[in-house]
């Protein structure tokens, strides 16, 4: 493992990364719970623009994994990772930011299905793979090169690796095949407004 972690060590930013996934995806699931109870037409023809309640229903998500993540993330001695306020506050803005594009990548899909059977397929065909090849399980370093380039291409590489990088705080430098902090939050950001913007239009 890079730096001469443990693979637990190392998994642990991964596997923040899966509980955003899981929390943000399955609480946009009911959308679709609310299409087939008559609930989100009643939403829908209310006076209140699209936007706001594409927001309302994609902060709700991102606060709910953000705090199931926090939870976990209180294991992270256990694994060889100390905690400090400094890494708390930038790991809380970091998981917030990382679990608002999931919700709204879950949002996108979950406005156009009529099934949750089908809204699993989606998720099994294309979410959980993104997960698996976003660095959270090996080091992408140590992947074919073709595996490499569909990890680079995927925008969850760089939020795990900004959680990664998070963790350590600035220890990590020179000594990891990451990309740099400031890259992570760019792609990370830009990934989020996108999937919002793209949520958004849908939604009209």
């Amino acid at each position: 493992m890079p730096g001469g972690t443990n693979y637990l060590e190392y998994s642990f930013p991964g596997t923040l990364a899966l509980i955003l996934l899981f929390t943000s995806i399955f609480s946009t699931i009911s959308i679709i719970e609310d299409r087939q109870a008559g609930f989100l037409q009643s939403v829908i023809v209310a006076p209140v623009r699209r936007s706001a309640i594409t927001l309302g229903k994609t902060l709700g998500a991102s606060t709910l994994a953000l705090l199931q993540a926090l939870l976990f993330l209180m294991l992270a001695p256990t694994v060889g990772i100390a905690l400090n306020p400094e890494k708390l506050a930038v790991l809380s803005g970091l998981l917030l930011l990382v679990a608002f594009g999931l919700s709204s990548l879950g949002y996108l899909i979950a406005w156009r299905m009529d099934s949750t059977q089908g809204f699993h397929a989606i998720m099994n065909l294309l979410l959980m793979p993104m997960w698996l090849l976003s660095g959270s399980f090996f080091p992408p370093s140590g992947a074919p090169s073709w595996v490499q380039w569909i990890i680079r291409a995927n925008p969850l590489t760089y939020g795990v690796a900004a959680i990664r990088r998070a963790l350590y705080l600035g220890e990590l430098d020179g000594k990891a095949d990451l990309p740099s902090f400031a890259v992570c939050i760019a792609v990370t950001c830009l990934f989020g407004a996108l999937a919002f913007a793209a949520t958004t239009r849908t939604a009209r």
